[in-house]
């Protein structure tokens, strides 16, 4: 959060666009005498309480919180409030400039209220913006996904990288240690988990709540929902914006998932309104980014990490897609070069969950609806079944909170009982 006073602390830091973006003021004059007047310096600090019940619309949080008030003048009854906006042309301006005069003369002692408005520099308004996405991460809506169930994010900056093939294939890796995993397609424009899964049907309701589609796999279940099972493959989805956030809103909120070890979200690929409502609706999601080995994908898949963090989602690891390719005579060719995941991992500071070879089986199996993690034997269903070692056993393992409450009562037993032996 910004200081109040930062503009009257660091005047430099303003710049000469202050005066640039600076509109007229604007005067409202109230009917209430100044009586016994209070020092300027506690007059001030009560405009300030005061302005804390001014929220922004947008960024829902109070205009004080958000850093936005640069300054309080306050001479005998007349008032100057400098609030900073992100932007001069900024749509709530009206509505904030009446909210803040509305308050301020509500105080009995306010003659006239003045406004002046200015526009935030690039610092203050990347303070605003984390501020915000805190403020709307500590308010996240209540789910249907159960609280100990594991959510990971696979993410990728660019298409064409397998995100959902690694998807789907981890998914089946995971089902078949005997876990519940539920899948949910959140690419709304390009589906394509029902197809690689090779699911069909139609989505049930059971009292107003959408019911995933099953599937056994060994001792385990998957649990899908995609918008595939509820829209034409040929027929596009031409939605954007609050539309693309209410449908995954809907699959997270409005679906019987039921108990649920893991759910993995087939995110869209790039940076955009999809991730950054999940991040709201889901703030303890944890992101696997997928990359390829050439440099420029590893650059484009820091984006969806860095966009990630921005959001305060955990990033977990990486995974490398289509990496070495091994000819029938065993001659291995890095046809798009090597190393990729392994730089992505180590500039996040975060695993290398595994590296998929480039392999014919992995896009025949997807195009047949028989993922190659189900493969028993298989070259890649071994690759996949050690990523979802990996996945359960270390990079995030599952807590079993019954078993902790269960020892955390046995030690508080266990302390009572020496208590009373020790009195006795």
């Amino acid at each position: 959060m910004l200081p109040a006073a930062f503009a009257r602390r660091h005047p430099g830091a303003i710049g000469p666009e202050f005066a640039a973006t600076q509109v007229e003021s604007h005067f409202v004059a109230t009917d209430s005498d100044a009586s016994t007047p209070a020092p300027a310096g506690d007059r001030a600090e009560e405009v300030r309480n005061c302005l804390r019940a001014v929220v922004d619309p947008e960024l829902g949080d109070t205009i004080v919180d958000l850093g936005m008030v640069r300054d309080i003048g306050v001479e005998d009854g007349d008032v100057v409030v400098d609030v900073a906006l992100t932007i001069a042309a900024c749509p709530l301006r009206s509505q904030i400039e009446r909210d803040v005069v509305g308050h301020v003369r509500s105080l009995d002692w306010v003659r006239n209220v003045e406004v002046r408005v200015v526009a935030m520099d690039a610092d203050e308004r990347a303070a605003v913006m984390a501020r915000a996405r805190w403020k709307a991460r500590e308010d996240a809506p209540e789910t249907a996904v159960p609280a100990s169930a594991r959510v990971l994010a696979i993410a990728s900056g660019k298409g064409g990288v397998g995100k959902s093939s690694v998807t789907v294939n981890l998914a089946v890796a995971l089902a078949a240690r005997g876990l519940v995993v539920g899948v949910l397609d959140a690419d709304i424009w390009g589906f394509s988990v029902p197809r690689l899964l090779g699911m069909e049907g139609d989505v049930e309701a059971r009292a107003g709540k959408m019911v995933p589609l099953e599937r056994r796999v060994g001792a385990g279940t998957l649990r899908v929902l995609s918008m595939g099972f509820l829209a034409d493959e040929e027929q596009a989805i031409m939605w954007r914006g609050l539309v693309l956030n209410r449908a995954v809103q809907q699959f997270l909120q409005d679906a019987h998932w039921g108990d649920l070890d893991y759910l993995l979200i087939d995110l869209p690929p790039g940076t955009g309104d999809i991730q950054m409502g999940l991040a709201r609706l889901l703030p303890r999601t944890e992101l696997l980014v997928v990359t390829t080995p050439p440099v420029a994908a590893q650059k484009v898949a820091a984006r969806a990490a860095d966009m990630a963090r921005r959001g305060y989602l955990r990033v977990t690891g990486v995974i490398e897609n289509m990496s070495d390719f091994t000819c029938e005579h065993g001659t291995t060719y890095a046809l798009f070069g090597s190393g990729g995941g392994e730089r992505l991992a180590h500039s996040l500071g975060v695993p290398l969950v595994g590296s998929i070879p480039l392999h014919p089986d992995l896009t025949a199996a997807g195009d047949a609806g028989v993922p190659v993690a189900g493969a028993d034997g298989s070259e890649l269903a071994a690759v996949f079944a050690e990523m979802a070692r990996v996945v359960a056993e270390e990079v995030a393992p599952l807590v079993d909170a019954q078993s902790c409450s269960a020892r955390l009562i046995e030690r508080v037993e266990a302390a009572v009982a020496r208590g009373e032996a020790d009195a006795g």
